[in-house]
């Protein structure tokens, strides 16, 4: 029998994948539920079920990381990157749950433009990570997807401000303004965390390049 003395690393790169998805899922489904938007749709208790299963993967990823001597990268950038994709599904899931106990009768134009945008950057997350297993071939290919996802940013930046600019311009129901201000800003909050992952990714291939 031959004993390992240095632990495999190889399924790093597995979870790491396995949370950009769960990641690209969560904000799919979020868009479907904003743009056919019910109160009573299924997608909530799967957007529940997609934050648990990321949790779950996350927790993998630093207990792997706490019993792994060799690691495929910096031991900070492994923390970091599956702490800060975590955060992109936590943001997802925290604004599901809050429209829906704000009991949100409709959505509006903008956060259906923020939703695919989300979703978008997501999915760039998604491919990116999917390339890091073989950065050393695809630096260009994973840096292309990081600057995809920082236009993407840009974007949400500029509808959000345009959001907001038309939301103040409202009079009548200030909760209600109260309400749609945190929902945009939450859902930029979530295509900030992209780009932050973003940047964690363009460190690792900097790093190892």
């Amino acid at each position: 029998m031959t004993w390992r003395i240095v632990p495999r690393e190889e399924k790093f790169f597995e979870l790491f994948d396995l949370q950009a998805s769960h990641g690209y899922e969560a904000a799919r489904i979020f868009k479907e539920l904003v743009a056919g938007w019910n109160l009573d749709s299924p997608h909530f208790e799967r957007l529940r079920d997609i934050e648990h299963e990321a949790d779950i993967a996350t927790h993998e990823i630093i207990d792997k990381l706490n019993r792994t001597f060799v690691t495929p990268f910096d031991r900070e950038d492994i923390h970091e990157l599956a702490g800060e994709t975590d955060s992109i599904i936590d943001l997802i899931h925290s604004l599901s749950s809050r429209m829906q106990v704000y009991r949100v009768e409709k959505t509006t134009p903008e956060l259906i433009e923020m939703a695919d945008i989300l979703s978008q950057a997501a999915d760039n997350v998604r491919k990116a990570v999917a390339y890091l297993r073989q950065y050393e071939n695809a630096e260009r290919r994973i840096l292309d997807y990081c600057i995809e996802i920082n236009r993407l940013e840009n974007a949400g930046d500029r509808l959000l401000l345009a959001a907001l600019g038309k939301l103040f311009q409202k009079t009548g129901d200030t909760l209600e303004i109260v309400k749609w201000k945190e929902i945009y800003e939450v859902a930029e909050m979530a295509i900030d965390k992209c780009e932050h992952v973003a940047n964690i990714i363009e460190g690792i291939v900097v790093k190892q390049g």
